[in-house]
C-alpha cells in the first residue's frame, strides 16, 4: 500500500468487490506511520475476486501484492 494510505482509503479500495468487514492498515510501532500494508475481512467469492482483480494492480504509484493471511503459531 501507499505509505499514505488509510483504513478508509483501504476500505474503499475493496469495497467495489463487495461487503468489507473490516480493515486495517499497520502501522511501525515506533513511529506510528503506516508499514505499507493491511488486512481486509470479507467474505468467500467476494474476497477471491478482491485477491484476483487487485493482485498485481498499481494503487497510487505501488504495485499491490494481495494474498489470503495465513495464521501464525504460537511461539514460545
Amino acid at each position: 500500500l501507499p505509505f499514505s494510505a488509510d483504513q478508509n482509503e483501504l476500505q474503499a479500495l475493496f469495497s467495489a468487490y463487495g461487503t468489507v468487514e473490516s480493515a486495517r492498515v499497520m502501522s511501525d510501532r515506533g513511529t506510528g506511520r503506516s508499514s505499507g500494508f493491511g488486512f481486509v475481512e470479507m467474505e468467500g467469492a467476494e474476497a477471491e475476486t478482491a485477491m484476483a482483480s487487485l493482485g498485481g494492480a498499481e494503487h497510487q504509484g505501488r504495485k499491490l501484492r494481495v494474498n489470503e493471511a495465513e495464521k501464525r503459531t504460537q511461539r514460545y
